[in-house]
């Protein structure tokens, strides 16, 4: 399965079957890859905190689960993913280490397919692999881009040896380790706009797919040496930035790799149903369950989990009011803000049972899937985090964000951690940004001023790009980059409500 948005900027496979969600949207894409058993260091020191007298004190269960596998009645594999999942195992979660390396942020970070190794890609267009349990770094190697990686895959089945990259530069690449230790890198192909996320089809290890800011999402065969265009999402109605509020699923069976490209016909639509007809928000991030579970979230929105079988349809725009009326709202996940970077979502746990991601305020959050508790609440960045990547097979995370280090984030404390004192102040401020970023109005002066900012930028950027061998890729002392950045998203809503601000917000994006 493929889910996609509007203009292709997320999307993600579902797990076990041909279908792709998209948001089709300027955002992230994850995929669900299947579990598979890893002999990680960390492993047994994990199991040594799940056996804890601690765990089971808040578990209805721990007691009977702990019982049976001492006599036999549960597999230690079967014992340990149940355990994983408990909530007091979630509250132990603290800082593993810190994989350092990078020169600028961390935009991506995966493991392969076995967790033993983790990849990671940077604004300083170098793509890393990582022991990550000896927290050494085991390879590095110059990507061929020429713009910040936005996402790194490692292929499965290759041994590791192939990894293919997206970046802010429109290319898609293949890199290929040797028997040498060199790498060749060779470009696969161009979209027409960024290229956020790639989708590997599980178990294989040669097909996956591209989803650019073109709108076009492109099917690749390492076997061939072209890629081939799927489908189109074309838009229904036009919205001043490229907003949309749907992610689209569609059957990539329908699509025939010879054919020419035309615009994709979806098979279902989603939408948080408050939102169905507005141009409020745009999707950041997708993401399947094992359970074909569908998990959307939305830029200065919320989070929201939607069941198979609460879609709205090929064709959301025929849906009458009183189909509307009948939808089921779906689960929806609060108190985090994303709106100044393109947040990742995530699920965790052996059973998909929390959900995970970053926000603007630096914190790492953590919900129930069942009714949206939060029930941990961290620091993962001194700005921003961004990608929350969970390991396959045991609880472990990595996180990445505007800091140039890669954070591991295991079960390793002895303290079951509350949630901090202040986490209504936080949630607070962050539903206040919320709100007062949707109630912003551009006036002519207020956008001639970013018109002159965003100018100032692109000059900086012109030049950047002729002296790269001498300017360090994002450079955390470079204040007047970061003002502009800053500025231009606090100021730039999805609502114009003046003609004038219309024309000259066009002008802008």
């Amino acid at each position: 399965m493929y889910a996609v948005g509007r203009s292709s900027g997320c999307f993600c496979l579902h797990p076990r079957s041909s279908l792709l969600a998209s948001c089709c949207s300027n955002s992230l894409l994850s995929t669900v890859q299947p579990t598979v058993l890893s002999f990680s260091p960390l492993l047994a020191e994990i199991q040594a905190i799940i056996d804890m007298e601690g765990v089971f004190k808040n578990s209805d269960n721990g007691l009977l689960e702990f019982f049976k596998r001492e006599m036999g009645f549960s597999s230690p594999r079967i014992f340990s993913r149940r355990m994983s999942a408990s909530e007091t195992l979630i509250k132990q979660i603290d800082l593993y280490g810190k994989l350092t390396g990078h020169h600028g942020c961390v935009n991506t970070v995966e493991f392969n397919s076995t967790g033993e190794l983790l990849v990671s890609g940077s604004d300083d267009r170098q793509i890393m692999l990582w022991d990550w349990a000896a927290r050494k770094l085991k390879f590095s190697y110059p990507s061929g881009h020429l713009d910040n990686i936005f996402q790194a895959r490692i292929m499965p089945f290759t041994d590791d040896r192939k990894i293919v990259t997206s970046s802010a530069d429109c290319q898609v690449r293949l890199s290929q380790v040797l028997e040498n230790g060199s790498v060749e890198t060779k470009r696969l192909s161009k979209h027409q706009g960024r290229v956020h996320r790639l989708a590997v089809e599980p178990g294989s290890p040669y097909v996956f797919y591209s989803c650019g800011e073109d709108g076009f999402v492109q099917h690749y065969d390492l076997r061939s040496n072209c890629a081939t265009k799927l489908f189109y999402c074309s838009t229904i109605e036009k919205t001043i930035g490229g907003a949309d509020v749907y992610a689209r699923v569609y059957d990539i069976r329908n699509y025939e790799v010879n054919t020419s490209t035309k615009a994709g016909s979806p098979v279902d639509t989603f939408c948080a149903r408050h939102l169905i007809g507005t141009h409020d928000a745009h999707i950041t991030a997708l993401a399947y369950s094992r359970m074909s579970e569908l998990l959307i979230s939305y830029n200065d929105e919320l989070i929201y989990l939607f069941q198979k079988n609460m879609g709205l349809g090929p064709h959301p725009a025929s849906s009458s009011s009183e189909d509307l009326h009948k939808l089921v709202d779906a689960q929806v996940y609060s108190g985090h803000r994303n709106s100044q970077t393109v947040k990742g979502v995530n699920f965790f746990g052996p059973n998909d049972d929390y959900i995970l991601s970053g926000s603007d305020c630096g914190h790492i959050f953590i919900w129930k899937k069942k009714d949206g508790e939060l029930v941990r609440l961290m620091v993962g960045d001194r700005h921003i985090v961004n990608q929350l990547e969970p390991h396959p097979t045991i609880p472990l995370l990595a996180s990445c964000g505007i800091e140039k280090t890669i954070k591991l984030w295991a079960p390793s404390s002895n303290v079951v951690a509350p949630l901090p004192d202040n986490v209504q102040e936080i949630m607070e401020a962050n539903r206040q940004g919320r709100e007062d970023h949707s109630r912003v109005t551009l006036t002519p002066d207020v956008i001639m001023h970013v018109l002159r900012l965003h100018r100032r930028q692109a000059r900086v950027y012109i030049e950047r790009r002729y002296n790269r061998e001498d300017v360090e890729s994002d450079n955390d002392g470079d204040e007047g980059e970061s003002y502009v950045l800053d500025f231009l998203t606090a100021t730039l809503p999805r609502r114009v409500e003046t003609p004038e601000s219309v024309t000259l917000a066009r002008l802008i994006v």
